[in-house]
C-alpha cells in the first residue's frame, strides 16, 4: 500500500475560508480541472519516516519552499480510489503563489517515443475558496476540506 503525506495551508479572507492547492503538472493534467488539484504531498516509507516529517518534507520539496511554522490541525487520512492512504494536516498561514518552485520529474512523453521530458510536480499553485476546491480536488481529498471548515466553524 503507497503512503502519501501532505499540509493543507489555509487562510480566512473577507471572502471567507481559502485552500492552497496545487494543480498536477504532466501531460495526464494538462487539459483537466476537477480532479488535478491536490493538497502538497509526496509518497514516504512508513518504516523510514513519520507522516508528519514526510509532510514537511514533501511541501519543501513540491513547492520549493519551507513548510511554514504555526498549529497544526491533524485532518486525518482518506483513501484515494487509487488505493493511496494520504493523511494531511491543515495549518494556517499564507503564501505568495508566485514564489512558488516546483519539483521537476522526468517521464517518457510522447509515449513509445524514447525521449525523455522534464515536467513540474505542480504546475501552478492557487488559493481557491471551498467551493471551487471542492469543485477541483482529487476526489477523497474533498473529506480534508471538510475536516477543516468544521475545525474552522
Amino acid at each position: 500500500m503507497k503512503t502519501s503525506a501532505g499540509l493543507l495551508l489555509f487562510r480566512h479572507t473577507d471572502h471567507g475560508l481559502e485552500v492552497l492547492l496545487g494543480h498536477m503538472g504532466g501531460p495526464f493534467f494538462a487539459r483537466r480541472d476537477a480532479g488535478a488539484w491536490t493538497v502538497p504531498k509526496g509518497e514516504y516509507e512508513p518504516d523510514s519516516e513519520s507522516p508528519w516529517d514526510a509532510a514537511r518534507r514533501e511541501f519543501q520539496e513540491e513547492l520549493g519552499l519551507p513548510p511554514p511554522d504555526g498549529e497544526a490541525v491533524t485532518l486525518g487520512e482518506v483513501r484515494q480510489t487509487n488505493g493511496k492512504v494520504v493523511t494531511a494536516w491543515a495549518i494556517e498561514a499564507d503564501l505568495d503563489p508566485a514564489t512558488v518552485v516546483p519539483a521537476l520529474f522526468s517521464m517518457e512523453w510522447p509515449p513509445k517515443s524514447g525521449q525523455t521530458r522534464e515536467f513540474p510536480e505542480l504546475d501552478r499553485v492557487e488559493w481557491c475558496g471551498l467551493d471551487r476546491a471542492r469543485a477541483v480536488i482529487v476526489k477523497a481529498q474533498a473529506a480534508f476540506l471538510d475536516r477543516l471548515a468544521e475545525h474552522s466553524a
